[in-house]
């Protein structure tokens, strides 16, 4: 049998970590040729991710520009995709969730008859709107996927409903869990000029005593007024908590995002506001946490490994699981509801042992195992 060549292709932080497993676990087989491709829709925060994993890709698009919008990452990802494709040929691309490079990467290979396998397919919130492109991007995806790895039954669940045929469909947890166990125990320590140090360390070097919250805040929906609700409702929980907090914000580099943050926040010493971290520190940091505030979707799945209660910024989430099985709240982007929810979980002990003793639906570190499995197995019977 002829190599397998599979071209594994991302464009930013998330989907780097999530799968970066797969391609660790592609590179163990001989019998697959592995070819990695970004498109760097996300410069920075990719390529620390990157360098973590050890992973140097065989081709880079570098589309990124100041300012773009999601029509111009789709136009220049197919644009630098077509020429690629054609080159090599592989036998599967692989796509990770829903980005907008995700949906344009599987539209380019489509458009060739090139395979395509979505890994974490199936998630779903039922509103197009929420989050956005999110939705639109992993409903396209999955639409013109030949196999789907999905990361748990719910999400299978709504593949069947879609007309998806179950052989197509793949239940492999979620790879972030593989990412994050392998990182998980590396040795990490801050330089004493970096803003967390002072967060996590006193002048003696132990920890300190106050209560660390995490919070990240970059979802599309939430530019605007839903980001100052969120802000604003920070510096509530601030003021009224009994205890004493301090709030580590590593701020998204978009400056709808920035903006906020720093004009609304940036002058409370309680607030640390800090870089996008690379993946290392931020585990670290989860670790450390009391409690995370997010709007983001893979924190919701890796938080509760660590035994860390999750309250979304959102008013919907694509991962039920979590809420489901006690480890996650969904708590809105509205002042009020995020400040009463945040103070009752850190005055409520029953409340958050609750949360933070909930098993995590998400996976049990072996997903890319079962990914790169099922490859094999389709290459076998073809």
């Amino acid at each position: 049998m002829k190599p397998l060549k599979v071209l594994s292709v991302f464009g930013t932080r998330p989907e780097a970590i999530k799968m970066a497993p797969v391609i660790q676990e592609l590179r163990n087989h001989s019998e697959i040729t592995s070819l990695t491709c970004v498109t760097a829709q996300h410069r920075e925060m990719l390529d620390q991710v990157l360098s973590l994993f050890d992973i140097i890709p065989e081709y880079d698009l570098n589309i990124m520009r100041p300012g773009q919008t999601p029509n111009e990452v789709v136009s220049r990802v197919i644009d630098g995709l077509e020429p690629l494709l054609n080159q090599i040929r592989p036998d599967w691309i692989l796509v990770q969730g829903d980005t907008t490079t995700v949906m344009a990467a599987a539209i380019a290979a489509r458009h060739l008859k090139i395979k395509i396998g979505h890994v974490e397919a199936g998630l779903r919130t039922g509103d197009m709107n929420n989050p956005f492109p999110e939705e639109m991007n992993r409903i396209i995806a999955d639409a013109i996927s030949d196999l789907h790895f999905v990361p748990t039954s719910h999400a299978r669940a709504n593949l069947l409903r879609e007309g998806v045929g179950d052989e197509k469909i793949v239940v492999t947890g979620n790879t972030v869990i593989d990412a994050l166990l392998s990182v998980g125990n590396l040795p990490w320590m801050p330089t004493t000029d970096n803003p967390i140090y002072r967060v996590l360390n006193d002048h003696n070097g132990s920890l300190s005593s106050s209560k660390l919250i995490l919070v990240t805040m970059h979802r599309r929906e939430n530019f605007g007024e839903p980001l100052q609700n969120i802000c604003l409702a920070l510096r509530d929980i601030s003021q009224k908590s009994a205890d004493l907090l301090r709030f580590i914000i590593p701020v998204h580099l978009n400056p709808n995002v920035r903006d906020s943050i720093h004009n609304l926040l940036g002058n409370d010493p309680n607030f640390i506001l800090v870089p996008p971290m690379d993946y290392l520190s931020l585990v670290n940091v989860m670790k450390r946490s009391t409690l995370i505030l997010t709007d983001s979707g893979g924190i919701q799945e890796e938080a509760p490994s660590l035994g860390i209660p999750v309250l979304v910024l959102r008013k919907a989430t694509e991962r039920p699981e979590g809420v489901e099985a006690g480890t996650v709240r969904v708590v809105g982007v509205e002042r009020p509801a995020i400040v009463e929810q945040t103070l009752e979980l850190l005055s409520n002990k029953d409340a958050y042992t609750a949360m933070a003793q909930a098993v995590n639906p998400y996976g049990d570190g072996h997903a890319a195992e079962r990914i790169v499995a099922r490859l094999l197995k389709e290459a076998g019977n073809e």
